[in-house]
């Protein structure tokens, strides 16, 4: 008797990968990818985090044993930074990224914190004035009321990251089986300081934009009420089944 064959079932970061990239083309955003293995002036250098920032410890970044300026990257906005450095080497003023792929920081896993996740980075620049704050918060707002449903809140707060300024951190109301509804903090977004501008090679004096950076993981959570996130990476294939199939 012939085995029985159980069809396979993408996984769910898989399809949000599909769905926030098809919202975000709508947008008008093309998709960008970069090196997960990425040396120290794209991931902190170019992106006017200095020597000193306590990023740059091991308790934060994995870097790689015996070969000096390569690391893993801790955040997604180094695509965005050589997306930037592709649009000056060709003279141009105007673009739309988005990017998901993989970061790694060396830190303790908890129920909202992994040491490997995925992450949705973008960006937005054009001549001076024509991108701003608020193209910022209306870009956001629309793409997690589309993913998470009209109905979802979403807050703006200041913040402070070293390649952005002003700076904001974005949460959304959080309701989970077993656990007390909050705000959960999904992403951090600015607009690009002017050092990153220059360091890219382009002139900030006629060339600004918008940046967002945000856990791919933390979203799912809030749109189904997963309440652990190291389930995304159990290798447990029966959490695969608990989404649908696209």
């Amino acid at each position: 008797m012939p085995k029985k064959i159980t069809p396979g079932r993408l996984h769910p970061t898989t399809i949000a990968n599909r769905e926030i990239m098809n919202i975000f083309g709508r947008m008008g955003f093309s998709i960008a990818q970069g090196p997960e293995l990425e040396d120290e002036w794209h991931v902190f250098t170019g992106l006017n985090i200095p020597p000193d920032h306590p990023a740059r410890s091991m308790q934060d970044t994995f870097w790689i044993k015996d070969i000096p300026d390569q690391l893993l990257r801790t955040h997604d906005t180094s695509v965005s930074f050589r997306e930037l450095e592709k649009l000056a080497k060709a003279g141009g003023t105007e673009m739309r990224r988005i990017m998901i792929g993989k970061a790694f920081r060396n830190e303790a896993t908890d129920a909202t914190h992994e040491a490997q996740f995925y992450q949705i980075d973008g960006l937005a620049v054009g001549p001076i004035g024509t991108v701003t704050l608020a193209h910022l918060k209306g870009t956001l707002t629309r793409f997690y009321r589309e993913y998470l449903g009209s109905d979802a809140k979403i807050r703006f707060r200041p913040s402070f990251f070293g390649f952005t300024e002003p700076s904001v951190e974005v949460d959304v109301w959080f309701e989970a089986p077993g656990k007390k509804p909050s705000w959960l903090e999904v992403a951090g977004a600015g607009m690009f300081h002017p050092n990153v501008i220059k360091n890219a090679g382009l002139n900030p004096e006629k060339v600004s934009g918008f940046a967002f950076g945000g856990g791919l993981e933390r979203i799912l959570m809030v749109k189904y009420g997963i309440p652990d996130i190291r389930l995304f990476h159990s290798g447990d294939t029966r959490f695969n089944y608990a989404f649908d199939k696209k």
